[in-house]
């Protein structure tokens, strides 16, 4: 038997990410307890940037072209590099609020404020047995499985990296302390139905080696372009299992009832992470299976995906306009956004994979920042005694007044959301639309412009309730942290802004990663 070649080169950022978990694990054996959490957050900071600029390296040193690294098995071309380096620049922003919740005890990992390394704050919360950091080895195996994931060659390699991704979020997600039982349940949850989607996605990949004795991609083109048509009824079954498998990890309905119970049971920290990076990779594998395998089937599926696609944005709008819980207005509207994005992927175009590209990154940098504020966003009682995160609308009444860079940064991330000109969201969502307009998808792109203005509503009534609301003595405050959460939230509304005044280098790259449609 021969052994596969392997291109380390080009398989380094997944290779990174993934031995930096395995050094972490070990860190959480050997390393003293006093100086375990800063060396955790060292690592798994060089590890993802490390991994994002080698990315970024060899998508300048490749431009337009794309190779098999590993015996077929992995894929490493322009789309790869593209949803690699949108998943580094996210996780890297999420690290650092996760990193600030492991020495906060509030209801992520450990009391109130954070605690500094070495502090006294974190020498009691360590004492207490609160301060758990053991979250960053599940990032950093979680991360690593978010960059095999598009890279796949193969539905095996894809399931893999699927269930690499998908097993540290179960654990992390419940992982909050102060709501011990909301978070635990919305981990079972999500175990269960992310088990079911997992096991349509096997089952796919079953039938459709039935039918054409491979799951390799390039070889399952063949098959479906001019295979045996007594197969099809099978391959074409398949297909569809797999293809609902991923909508499971976008959010996109009907596949969708879990998103807003995790996202308000798991850390928030967690759930910024989960939100912004796994929707990155997971759009990122569904647009090579679409493009690679099904886009010569566009004419016989386009009506499901098309139903999928216009279901996804007015689930989400009309249901994140009742809500009154700001982090699970925040989680319908990321299925929201999943349908936008997937306006982009079902118009079968060159356009529209690069616009929905463009929104990928820039809606996982904003996502990022939104969470970040919101874990800083804290309820205090009548006496004025801080507490958990203020979850309710109510609560951020008058925050503009008691915390005005705090609600200013908000202000800007939904702004982003609804699209705003001087955005990235404007960007991104010009980019899909125009796309679906020019790819006689003009239908998609009116529901998701009619969409984004319901949409605004939602955002409105938050800004309002921040800026021009009287506070009450209940009403939220924000809370300082050690800074790394300030950094992330910094780097998001700096990309947010730049991503919308100058959007031409990430849409050239978001260009050359749509040179892979055949």
């Amino acid at each position: 038997m021969i052994a596969p070649a392997v291109a380390w080169s080009m398989i380094a950022p997944i290779v990174i990410v993934l031995g930096a978990g395995v050094v972490s694990v070990l860190v959480e054996a050997f390393v003293p307890a006093k100086a375990r959490r800063i060396v955790q957050l060292m690592l798994a900071v060089t590890a993802i940037a490390g991994a994002g600029i080698w990315a970024m390296v060899l998508a300048v040193s490749r431009a337009g072209t794309g190779e098999s690294a590993f015996a077929g098995h992995l894929l490493i071309d322009p789309l790869a590099l593209f949803v690699q380096v949108a998943v580094a620049a996210s996780a890297l922003v999420a690290v650092f609020v996760i990193a600030d919740r492991t020495a906060d005890g509030e209801d992520a990992f450990t009391p109130q404020a954070a605690a500094a390394p070495g502090s006294a704050a974190e020498d009691k919360a360590r004492a207490a047995g609160l301060v758990q950091t053991e979250v960053f080895p599940l990032v950093l195996f979680a991360t690593g499985g978010m960059l095999a994931f598009p890279a796949a060659g193969d539905l095996l390699t894809m399931f893999v990296a699927l269930e690499v991704v998908s097993l540290p979020l179960y654990l992390l997600t419940g992982l909050a302390r102060r709501r011990r039982l909301l978070s635990q349940e919305a981990s079972f949850k999500y175990f269960i139905l992310g088990a079911f989607a997992s096991a349509f996605f096997l089952f796919g990949t079953a039938w459709v080696y039935g039918a054409a004795g491979t799951v390799n991609f390039t070889d399952l083109i063949y098959e479906v372009t001019g295979g045996d048509p007594r197969l099809d009824p099978l391959l074409y079954a398949g297909l569809a299992m797999v293809v609902v498998g991923l909508a499971f990890k976008v959010g996109a309905a009907p596949f969708h009832m879990w998103t807003p119970d995790v996202y308000q049971g798991a850390p928030t920290p967690v759930t910024g992470f989960m939100a912004a990076c796994t929707k990155i990779a997971a759009f990122g594998a569904l647009v090579r299976i679409v493009y690679t395998v099904v886009a010569p089937l566009q004419w016989d599926i386009g009506p499901a995906l098309w139903t999928v696609t216009i279901l996804t944005m007015i689930v989400g709008t009309t249901v994140a306009l009742t809500q009154t819980d700001v982090v699970r207005m925040l989680a319908y509207s990321a299925i929201a956004h999943a349908g936008f994005v997937l306006t982009g992927v079902v118009s079968f175009s060159s356009l529209g994979i690069s616009g929905a590209l463009f929104y990928l990154f820039t809606y996982g940098l904003t996502t990022v920042g939104a969470f970040g504020v919101v874990t800083l966003v804290r309820a205090r009682d009548a006496q004025g005694n801080i507490g958990g995160e203020a979850r309710t609308l109510e609560r951020w009444r008058g925050l503009g007044r008691t915390s005005p860079v705090l609600a200013s940064a908000m202000t800007l991330f939904v702004l982003a959301f609804a699209g705003i000109p001087l955005t990235g969201g404007f960007v991104g969502k010009f980019a899909v639309f125009a796309a679906a307009f020019g790819a006689d998808a003009a239908p998609l792109a009116i529901v998701g412009i009619a969409c984004s203005a319901v949409a605004a509503f939602a955002y409105v009534r938050l800004i309002v309730a921040m800026f021009f609301a009287e506070p009450t003595e209940l009403s939220a405050v924000g809370v300082k942290t050690e800074g790394l959460t300030g950094v992330a939230i910094a780097i998001s509304a700096i990309a947010t802004v730049v991503l919308g005044v100058w959007p031409t280098p990430v849409l050239d790259f978001a260009d050359k990663a749509a040179l892979l449609l055949p």
